[in-house]
């Protein structure tokens, strides 16, 4: 199993205080742009294993990245409006139980 990234950590203390401030003023404004980063073993279904969740919810992604590194990990970010960090850090946490998965997290790009 490979290293994770240091640079993909989002502080934890960062998190709560996001998600204290969506708790306090209700839920994130519509125009928040929230970012799911993944890294995964190679694999060809792991692109489509993260679009399905999106697709569940009915939402288009607002940007899609997938990199394979020369490692062979496979990098993938996923920008989204419309979505609430519940049901994103839901997704993350599915995502971060398969196998396949090493690292599933998300950040907030930009606040609504």
């Amino acid at each position: 199993m490979r290293a994770r990234d240091p640079s993909a950590a989002f502080c934890q203390t960062d998190r709560e205080r996001v998600i204290s401030m969506i708790t306090e003023h209700g839920e994130a404004g519509r125009f928040t742009t929230l970012c799911l980063r993944v890294l995964a073993q190679a694999d060809p279904a792991a692109l489509g294993r993260v679009l399905s969740y999106f697709q569940t919810l009915n939402v288009v992604p607002r940007r899609v990245v997938a990199e394979l590194d020369s490692s062979g990990a496979q990098h993938i970010r996923v920008e989204t409006l419309g979505v609430s960090v519940q049901q994103l850090a839901m997704i993350g946490a599915k995502l971060a139980q398969h196998p396949t998965v090493e690292h599933a997290d998300w950040h907030v790009l930009y606040p609504g």
